[in-house]
């Protein structure tokens, strides 16, 4: 089976950390392999990024708990210490589409290069807020950007060796 395939195979969501910061050039490395993710006509709508910054990470993860619902004190974000937000230009049609390849990118890269991941939800409802809003204008960001979803990474302390099943009935040949 070729590296890559393997790698596809293997992974795993990390749904628990180590308080542990990467390397900057582990994660610029991460992040060049998003931006090489397949779009919709090359056009390339989807935009990163990069949350190292312990209390612009919390706030985050603050704002996802609360729209997911859960109890005060939970993180969603499962004490990831980086989170690369993938946003994407909602002009263009395949914007949802476009996003989801950056996220299967990062994902991968991340797993090739032994840091673990996870894709965290409700960045839409995040972006749509007034708060998201203020965000991203902080940042100077400017346009209609919908939240694909949060690529949260770090070393995992959890084993993510066993690999499911997949189910049967998947695939048909005509």
């Amino acid at each position: 089976m070729n590296e890559i395939i393997k790698a596809m195979v293997e992974r795993r969501s990390a749904r628990s950390y180590r308080n542990e910061m990467l390397p900057k050039e582990v994660i610029d490395d991460i992040i060049e392999a998003g931006l090489y993710a397949a779009s919709g006509r090359g056009y390339q709508s989807a935009i990163i990024i990069a949350v190292t910054d312990k209390k612009m990470r919390d706030r985050l993860s603050e704002m996802n708990r609360k729209i997911g619902g859960w109890a005060e004190g939970f993180d969603p974000f499962y004490n990831a210490p980086v989170v690369l937000l993938v946003l994407a230009d909602r002009s263009r049609p395949t914007c949802l589409y476009d996003g989801s390849l950056v996220m299967g990118n990062l994902m991968l890269a991340a797993h090739s290069m032994g840091i673990g991941s996870c894709w965290i939800h409700r960045a839409k409802e995040e972006f749509e807020s007034d708060e998201g809003k203020e965000i991203l204008k902080s940042l100077g960001i400017e346009g209609d950007y919908e939240g694909i979803g949060h690529c949260v990474l770090g070393y995992t302390d959890s084993d993510l060796t066993r690999i499911p099943e997949r189910k049967s009935d998947r695939v048909y040949y005509i």
